[in-house]
């Protein structure tokens, strides 16, 4: 564990219900709804944004204001919503007979639902949803961490025009420090300061990581009341999801004071905390279009899945030298030489990896040190108070005497401590040291200003110059990289000192040979969740009209593959529960009337490579049952059941009933297509859908080899109900010639296991002048196909799945084929002679790679 202590006094901002404020900002308006659609609330200036002759009056129906279409509109969004937190957007609706064209954001608050409205930005609402795909593709080929800060500040100022925009991320203290800025030139640059963790109170964290966008159009102006303040019970207006609420006057003066006249700031939120955020500057009032803002909300997610995918990256080369650290300390160990005994060589070892002035090893009572390090007296009254940590847990501060006061006798000498448990009981240890600094950390401003005494109120402060703090008495802090190689040590020096013999040597082997399997797979997955990102966003761009749709759509379908990506890592990796997969999409479905979901049968364990497929197929299931089917409504139920089928293959069953009569859709959309193809296309199993008045019959078969059993299997069942809107069902594009494209094959063979990748490859070819594209997912299929009909080219990804697409390149060498080999693995690289293939397509590809190498082979 890394200790980090926090100061114990509170903000005046902590004291500031900010989402009780009963105001809004002054270019939108507000109207909140009781369960019968009366108003409840309204900001008063709805009659003049509304064009209404006078102010809607509470406790009359919104219907008598309203016009019947938008009345709908209205009524399906709240229908839509998929949980407290979810917000519909709509664009260019008129709500009013003569009134003017509106952007509108619907949320709950409470029982009420919240209508917030502003002026629809007509001229360029066309122009805001292009931004999004170049953007995107500028993200596309960076690698590391700070390209990303620095290419994403530059983008969201091109995009919204601030002044200035800021990348900054939150250290372990919480404090914020801006790590990467793109600004106007005679700006002061804010790049590389800290502001202290009392510039962002608690309370606006947490609401950050619900409500992930705000903005502020101007800072000096009035904000406009909600009345009534409070309602009839005497409880304040929730305003936590509001776009439109106004801000608290001790943040205001804060901006203010730093020259600001107008901000907006996107939250970057990893594993449900609150990482770092994108915040932009003007310095005069400034209000982009809600579309326009909606399409930076989208880029941010974007922003937030690279970053995780490069940090999962940076994980596998810090496994990888902790591998290598292992075999090396399992070496030179192999004799039986005593740990206490082998503290030079440790040291010496470690110098590299994890930067120490000083190491002790205390082992069956035996203690030895080297450097700047207690000595034998110091520990043994230090060695009591360690005994009581946590078990098999490490322990990093960087002054220890804050936590052990027994550390004080030789604190001038090793302040920081990296504490690694190394025994079952808690009584043998490996300590590295580091010497106490006198470090200087430049902070925006005083950060004593940032808190106020007990009794005292305190007053924003006004400067934000550069201000630099001695820190005395600590060391330089442990780094999250240094952390996970010292854990990796950690296990390390615990096999060699449980003296494993040898069936667990074997098994220790067997298991670093599994491990080193798993990796290569996550590396394979990682490299591919960017085309198959890219692949949604191209099949599901014709679905949809409008930037909110667009952006519900999406949304729903990455947030189906990051929840199953993260059930499938939370062990490294390993088979996840099937029932969790339901549990996981569920969630934010089903309401407290858990008869309304019924999950029961076997509850396996579905392995990784089939863990994805399944969360889309589920995914597209349940928000069409959401929204057309048995949980549109309250009084639906849904029933999974699953059993093995008589070969031994897992069969599960949807079934629908209590909700709205049936129909079979007249048109195939992409969600069908997701729904009927992929299981029989990437797992080879069996799809059935059946529309029935009744509701809804669909069963599946999963091939045996995708899943095992769960040792404790326990069906559990999804606590809350559907309702969360699904793709209008439209089919994909049709197919365009490139204009102006070179001579282009005719017909082409593409051999890809990802039906969502094969798909868009296929549609990708098309749309660059190839008349026909063959698809096929397996060797078999494959070389039938060059059989029945000679390709003029071929795209041919390497691995699939479970087996090699080599008998299908030595095939299409054979017989003089013309092919490409698609990989994301870098040693395919190698063997692009052995198998014939004119080229190597990086993995993830998309149009420009196809079109490069189809100008290269027929240009």
């Amino acid at each position: 564990m890394q200790l980090n202590p926090k100061p114990a006094q509170q903000t005046e901002c902590d004291r500031e219900a900010i989402h009780h404020i009963a105001a809004i900002q002054h270019f939108g308006g507000l109207i909140a709804l009781t369960a019968d659609w009366l108003i409840a609330h309204r900001s008063l200036n709805c009659e003049e944004l509304l064009g209404l002759p006078e102010l809607p009056q509470t406790g009359s129906p919104l219907s008598s204001h309203f016009l019947p279409r938008a009345m709908e509109a209205l009524k399906q969004a709240v229908e839509d919503m998929r949980g407290p937190d979810d917000v519909q957007r709509m664009f260019g609706i008129r709500l009013v007979a003569g009134g003017p064209l509106l952007d509108c954001a619907v949320h709950q608050s409470g029982t009420m639902a919240v209508i917030e409205f502003e002026p629809h930005a007509i001229a360029d609402y066309a122009d805001h949803l292009a931004l999004i795909g170049p953007a995107l593709r500028q993200l596309e080929p960076i690698r590391e961490p700070q390209e990303l800060f620095e290419t994403a500040a530059r983008l969201v100022r091109q995009m919204l025009g601030y002044d200035r925009v800021m990348v900054y991320r939150f250290h372990a203290d919480e404090s914020g420090e801006v790590v990467a800025e793109e600004r106007r030139d005679d700006l002061t640059p804010y790049l590389g300061l800290r502001y202290p963790r009392a510039d962002i109170p608690q309370q606006a964290r947490e609401l950050f990581v619900r409500n992930r966008f705000r903005v502020i159009a101007d800072m000096d102006a009035d904000a406009v009341p909600i009345e009534p303040a409070m309602s009839v019970d005497g409880a304040p207006l929730d305003l936590s999801m509001s776009m439109l609420r106004a801000h608290s006057q001790m943040h205001l003066q804060y901006m203010r004071n730093m020259g600001v006249g107008a901000s907006l700031a996107i939250a970057v939120v990893r594993h449900g905390k609150l990482w770092g955020m994108i915040s932009c500057h003007h310095m005069t009032p400034r209000l982009p279009a809600f579309s326009l803002r909606t399409v930076c909300e989208t880029f941010s997610q974007m922003f937030s899945m690279m970053l995780d995918r490069m940090l999962i990256e940076r994980s596998d080369l810090l496994r990888a030298r902790g591998r290598q650290l292992h075999d090396q300390l399992m070496l030179k160990l192999a004799g039986g030489t005593s740990l206490a005994h082998s503290v030079p060589m440790l040291e010496e070892m470690l110098a590299d990896l994890i930067p120490h002035d000083g190491v002790s090893v205390l082992m069956n009572g035996e203690y030895r040190a080297q450097g700047a390090a207690p000595d034998k007296a110091q520990f043994s009254r230090l060695a009591p108070a360690l005994a009581t940590a946590p078990p098999s847990a490490l322990m990093a501060v960087n002054a220890l005497v804050d936590h052990l006061p027994e550390a004080a006798e030789f604190a001038d000498k090793a302040a920081g401590a990296l504490v690694l448990p190394i025994s079952r009981n808690q009584r043998d240890f490996v300590i590295l040291w580091r010497k106490p600094l006198t470090t200087t950390v430049t902070w925006a401003g005083n950060p004593a200003k940032a808190v106020a005494p007990s009794g005292e109120r305190l007053e924003p402060r006004s400067s934000f110059a550069a201000w630099a703090e001695t820190v005395e008495g600590s060391s330089e802090d442990w780094s999250a990289d240094e952390l996970i190689i010292a854990e990796g040590l950690r296990v390390t020096l615990l096999e060699v000192v449980l003296r494993m013999s040898d069936e667990v040597a074997k098994e220790r082997k067997r298991a670093e040979e599994q491990q080193d399997l798993l990796i290569a797979e996550l590396n394979h997955r990682v490299r591919n969740i960017l085309n198959l990102i890219r692949s949604l966003v191209s099949q599901s761009q014709d679905e949809t009209l409008s930037v909110a749709q667009f952006a519900q759509l999406i949304g729903g379908r990455i947030a189906a593959l990051a929840s199953a990506h993260d059930n499938i890592t939370r062990k490294n990796w390993s088979p996840a529960p099937l029932s969790l997969l339901f549990e996981t999409e569920l969630a934010a479905y089903v309401s407290e009337k858990r008869d309304r979901f019924v999950f029961d049968g076997e509850d396996v364990l579905i392995r990784p490579e089939a863990y994805t497929v399944l969360a889309l197929v589920v995914h597209e299931l349940v928000t069409n049952s959401a929204k057309y089917g048995a949980l549109c409504d309250s009084r639906g139920r849904l029933e999974i059941h699953v059993e093995r089928t008589p070969t031994g293959d897992l069969g599960i069953s949807w079934r629908e009933s209590g909700g709205p009569p049936v129909r079979q859709p007249s048109r195939r959309g992409f969600g069908s297509t997701i729904i009927e193809r992929s299981i029989p296309f990437e797992l080879k199993g069996e799809a059935d859908l059946r529309f029935k008045l009744s509701g809804l019959e669909a069963d599946f078969v999963i091939p045996k080899r995708f899943f095992e059993k769960n040792a404790v299997s326990e069906a559990s069942s999804a606590e809350k109900a559907a309702s969360a809107a699904n793709d209008d069902d439209r089919g994909p594009a049709g197919t365009r010639t490139a204009a102006g494209a070179a001579a282009r094959p005719r017909h082409v063979l593409v051999v890809e296991d990802s039906m969502i990748i094969a798909l868009d490859t296929e549609e990708t070819l098309k749309r660059l002048g190839v008349k026909t594209v063959h698809v096929e997912s397996s060797v078999f299929g494959a070389l039938s196909a060059i059989d029945q009909r000679r390709p003029d080219f071929a795209i041919v990804d390497f691995n699939l799945g479970s087996e090699s697409s080599a008998p299908v390149a030595r095939e299409l060498a054979n017989r003089r084929i013309p092919f490409v080999l698609a990989t994301g693995y870098a040693e395919v690289g190698d063997k692009l002679a052995e198998f014939g293939a004119s080229a190597l397509i990086r993995k993830p590809y998309g149009r420009d790679e196809i079109e490069a190498i189809l100008d290269q082979q027929f240009g």
